[in-house]
């Protein structure tokens, strides 16, 4: 019998709801680089920065359209399991490779939702949350919608 806390979740908002959060769909509009970047950032915990995320997606935009979407799919996959939402790597791949930015735009409010001020970057959220430099948005319980 599973355990109540291995039940995966659903994602919290739908993946075409672009519009319920303006300020996330225009930036990934007209800069999918730096939400991608921002995206990366939290979900690699700081390992790595925004700039260096958002500058490779935009790098491999300039030699393959495929190129940022195979790095936003690998990403999105990290992300669904980090956060144990439902889903797998086919349907990662399809969102990804398809609806880039439509994913980007998901991704960002479901970081969003959880707690995390994306331009404060992994960093900035560990000290709003009194944490230091190694902690995240202490969060309980899993999301409903």
């Amino acid at each position: 019998m599973a355990n109540k806390d291995d039940a995966l979740a659903d994602w919290s908002t739908g993946f075409f709801d672009c519009c319920s959060d303006g300020s996330s769909c225009c930036l990934t509009c007209w800069c999918p680089c730096v939400t991608f970047g921002r995206i990366a950032e939290i979900v690699d915990r700081g390992a790595t920065g925004c700039c260096v995320h958002g500058t490779l997606y935009c790098l491999l935009g300039g030699f393959t359209h495929l190129g940022p979407s195979v790095y936003a799919w690998i990403y999105r996959t990290k992300m669904r399991k980090t956060y144990n939402i439902d889903g797998n790597e086919c349907r990662d791949c399809l969102a990804s490779c398809f609806c880039v930015n439509v994913s980007l735009c998901q991704q960002y409010r479901e970081l969003k939702n959880r707690g995390y001020d994306l331009s404060a970057g992994w960093e900035g959220n560990a000290h709003l949350q009194g944490g230091g430099a190694t902690a995240a948005p202490a969060l309980e319980g899993g999301m409903t919608r």
